[in-house]
């Protein structure tokens, strides 16, 4: 056969690096989801870098190789952190492109498929693809909108930190950019913002869910950090933004991000109070002196309302109000109830939800209503305080719901109201059945939930009801399609359930619709 009729094989589009070491029982999870991808198994291959497992494990992962033939082993020495297993995975990486994945979660079927895909188009160095939170809660504004193009200190990208991402290989070499070798923490967001520095184009993959980050008992994420030797780590990443910004408004705002993340939200409610009070002086010592010499007044400004009246404390040294303004965040409660529900002749379901925000069974957000300042806490002296760290503006202006259906099933919820909360907080609901419950696979019972923002303060909640409240809506008539029912679980939590499959009703509830709006028309 001659040189030009050569068939070549297709080309490793995306290397999967996977740095593993002793795994358990959901290991076999990942290796399920790689066997289900769409990409063909020869356009992908899976790097298995095993950080000095012990030989059973050894065993474990020879077996799947030779059961898969796009699936390589390396065997590393062990060195206790997943940096240097990714560093070479990138160095052994084939693929035009690498995704790196944690050996507990999984990727969704299409993830390989779609993310090539997207970074094709439009030239990505970068691509977060959306990750599902599997028994933990995720940032959500990164995956509202495909974002092509995605800029730091514009677009939400530091809302989403791990290296669960797809990276172009060529830009990552060329970039000499490596993980930190041995134990370092938020090595992650060392690695993910000298990409995110370095990259011509960052772009969010929101509108398929790609990556299945799941929690597990006693992972690390879930630890308490030492302060001690935390912190230092947290350092080296404030110097690659201070290396790679200009003094001003940008740098404020990317140094923003850890402030409140890795330090003002260790200080908050319940956290705040779980921690020995040896603990919590050991890390008030570290962290006040780093306040003060890493984040100044322009970074303080674009807190959020409960932050800047935290981080206030913080700077003035008021460690007992800290702990006071901890029992008074812990002590909020937000209750988001149905207060009526009743059917359309047209087959929608009508609900009026009604919002409130309690402490001890009073309303627990009281402002001022000629200084506009928050005058229900319980501290020691407000007047001490610069007078507009008490003052939501801007919060309040931004006061808000959110109202959920969803699933059994992870990354299923579809959002149904989001709306600006107003005076005496009540919100109307239209859920059309033959929409919510219609297309293949359809769920046969969806639950009501709530994420309400309320003067800078956000709480995710179940949306409950009285059971007298929900009777009084009666069945659903005939233009919602299938028998549709709206009750009260355990807790009150609110569940919109369709009655069998239905079909003949869901076919004659659309017929009648078609026909009224013929009648109209």
């Amino acid at each position: 056969m001659s040189p030009s009729a050569e068939v070549r094989p297709p080309s490793v589009r995306v290397s999967v690096v996977v740095p593993v070491f002793n795994p358990g029982p959901s290991f076999d999870d990942l290796i399920a989801s790689l066997e289900r991808q769409s990409l063909d198994a020869s356009q992908f291959e899976v790097l298995l870098c095993d950080d000095g497992s012990d030989a059973p494990t050894q065993q474990r992962l020879e077996q799947v190789a030779r059961a898969h033939p796009n699936v390589r082993v390396l065997a590393l020495p062990h060195s206790g952190w997943p940096g240097t297993p990714r560093n070479e995975g990138v160095a052994a990486a084939r693929g035009d492109y690498v995704q790196f994945v944690d050996q507990d979660d999984y990727l969704f079927d299409t993830a390989l498929e779609k993310l090539v895909e997207y970074a094709d188009a439009h030239a990505s160095d970068v691509v977060v693809g959306r990750e599902v939170g599997i028994g933990r809660p995720l940032p959500s504004r990164i995956f509202r909108k495909d974002i092509p193009d995605a800029k730091l200190g514009e677009d939400p990208l530091l809302e989403m930190l791990t290296p669960h991402k797809l990276f172009r290989t060529a830009f990552l070499r060329e970039n000499g950019i490596r993980f930190p070798d041995g134990r370092v923490r938020l090595e992650d967001h060392l690695y993910v913002m000298q990409a995110y520095f370095a990259a011509r184009t960052i772009s969010i993959l929101a509108s398929v869910p790609c990556y299945a980050w799941v929690k597990h008992p006693g992972s690390a994420s879930s630890s308490r950090i030492d302060p001690e030797s935390y912190f230092p780590h947290l350092e080296a990443v404030l110097d690659i933004v201070e290396e790679n910004t200009e003094t001003g408004r940008m740098r404020d705002r990317l140094l923003r991000h850890w402030l409140r993340g890795k330090i003002l939200k260790r200080l908050s409610g319940k956290r705040m109070l779980r921690y020995p009070a040896e603990y919590r002086t050991r890390l008030l010592d570290v962290v006040t002196p780093l306040v003060e010499t890493r984040f100044g007044p322009g970074v303080d400004a674009g807190l959020a309302f409960p932050q800047r009246i935290r981080v206030a404390l913080l700077r003035a040294g008021r460690r007992d109000d800290l702990v006071r303004f901890a029992e008074f965040e812990a002590g909020l409660k937000a209750r988001v109830a149905v207060t009526s529900a009743e059917w359309s002749r047209g087959g929608g379901l009508h609900l009026a939800i009604k919002t409130a925000v309690t402490q001890g069974g009073r309303e627990a957000l009281v402002f001022d209503d000629e200084t506009g300042r928050l005058s229900s806490l319980p501290l020691e002296s407000l007047d001490e305080l610069p007078p507009a760290v008490l003052v939501a503006g801007r919060e309040l202006r931004n006061d808000r719901i959110e109202v959920f259906l969803e699933g059994e099933k992870p990354g299923t919820e579809r959002r149904i109201v989001n709306e600006k909360l107003r005076d005496g907080g009540t919100v109307r609901v239209a859920i059309d059945p033959l929409k919510v419950f219609g297309g293949e696979g359809a769920p046969s019972a969806l639950r009501l939930t709530a994420k309400v923002r309320r003067a800078g303060w956000t709480f995710a909640v179940p949306v409950t009801a009285d059971a007298g409240a929900l009777a009084r809506a009666g069945a659903s008539p005939l233009l919602a399609g299938s028998a549709v029912t709206i009750t009260a679980a355990d807790g009150g939590a609110v569940e919109v359930r369709r009655s069998g499959s239905g079909r003949l009703r869901d076919l004659a509830g659309k017929s009648v619709r078609r026909m009224r709006q013929l009648a109209r028309g």
